[in-house]
């Protein structure tokens, strides 16, 4: 047996961004001093507040990683990735904005042809153009290769029909990327046959039905495709490659911030209560802070990893797994307190009750965390 190491070493100073990191905090206490943002969990997916995105591009926050002839910022992952910890540490509402700014933008900027970089990258980077995922169906979990969502080819390019299930934020977003079968797959390679299209959210034969959660929010979607055109100048990369560009897409979902500070507003909110005795001292707290640390050491790394464009699925699954249970332990940590605060303590309650309800989807979303530990199993050579 094999053993490699997991995640890459962080090899940049870990304080050569302490100026940017200051630069988005003070922007963050004007925007809620000013009243225009609040502080919630999970906010890269519930959070969807169109102002607040088109605030971060007029700052250059959006598109950073874009070349300046798409209407980017020349930055670096490491720079984006410091901006984008430092907004959902702070639980700021950057729902409208991430996917399209997190997976779409590096996918664009891979496989996409030029007329899609003109087409969209500027106005992803102004704030302009909101992106879903159109990946999951109804019955079959984290399993692609059973995807039966199937695109024909037709005059001009392809009809695509078939359903895609929580589909975050597509009642609002201007296009999502599909996933759909253009050939059947060969009994060898499961995952052979699939290709990706970039389709209008807006277009005719698409029905967006809403999917309520518990708590009566309507974050996700089930998104019909009945017999829908797309043209040949919305296919995106190569047809048959499908398989190879979204497991390319996924080392960006799986790796970030996202995946270890959905609840870090809550663990904050927590130690402050702590500090005034609105709790009583645990020190369990520690542990959760440690382990946070920890996870932005490893994510850097990969944010690290990715700018020298070295392979990171192994090391992205393993943030994810990780990141995802920290979350829902931080949950679970603050429930178990909350009998001892406040019942006029409203602000707390609330971000408690959000993350409690938004708990059961951390370890699912982006891959179950079993059919990731597989990928990290392969990935370092273990049978």
């Amino acid at each position: 047996m094999t053993h490699r190491r997991p995640v890459p070493p962080v090899r940049s100073d870990p304080h050569m961004m302490d100026e940017l990191r200051a630069e988005v905090r003070k922007f963050l206490t004007e925007q809620r001093a000013a009243g225009r943002i609040g502080r919630g969990v999970d906010s890269w997916l519930t959070g969807w507040d169109e102002n607040f995105s088109r605030a971060l591009a007029a700052r250059g926050w959006l598109g950073m990683t874009v070349p300046a002839e798409y209407g980017g910022h020349c930055r670096s992952h490491l720079e984006r990735f410091v901006v984008t910890e430092e907004l959902l540490a702070a639980g700021a509402p950057v729902a409208a904005h991430w996917i399209a700014d997190r997976q779409i933008v590096p996918s664009l900027l891979k496989y996409g042809t030029g007329v899609q970089k003109q087409a969209f990258l500027p106005r992803i980077a102004r704030g302009e153009c909101f992106f879903a995922i159109g990946m999951s169906e109804p019955d079959s979990g984290s399993d692609l290769a059973s995807v039966r969502t199937k695109a024909t080819r037709v005059d001009g390019g392809w009809r695509v029909s078939g359903t895609k299930l929580w589909t975050s934020g597509a009642h609002r977003a201007n296009a999502f990327i599909c996933l759909a079968r253009t050939a059947p797959a060969d009994a060898e390679h499961r995952h052979s046959g699939l290709s990706q299209f970039i389709v209008d959210l807006r277009a005719p034969r698409v029905d967006i039905r809403p999917v309520i959660s518990m708590n009566g929010r309507h974050h996700f979607n089930e998104v019909l495709l009945d017999d829908v055109f797309v043209p040949d100048d919305m296919v995106f990369g190569t047809i048959g490659n499908g398989w190879q560009q979204v497991t390319s897409e996924l080392s960006f979902e799986r790796s970030g911030p996202e995946r270890f500070l959905s609840t870090f507003p809550l663990l904050a909110q927590t130690a402050e209560h702590m500090c005034r005795d609105a709790l009583p001292r645990n020190t369990d707290l520690g542990r959760y802070v440690a382990r946070v640390a920890g996870l932005h050491q490893m994510s850097t790394a990969v944010a690290g990893a990715l700018e020298r464009q070295e392979p990171v699925d192994t090391a992205a699954a393993v943030v994810k797994v990780v990141g995802t249970s920290t979350e829902g332990d931080i949950a679970d940590f603050a429930d178990l307190l909350a009998g001892e605060v406040s019942d006029e303590d409203a602000a707390y309650r609330a971000m408690l009750d959000e993350a409690i309800v938004q708990r059961p989807g951390f370890t699912l979303r982006g891959g179950t965390s079993e059919v990731l530990r597989g990928v990290i199993a392969r990935g370092l050579g273990m049978r």
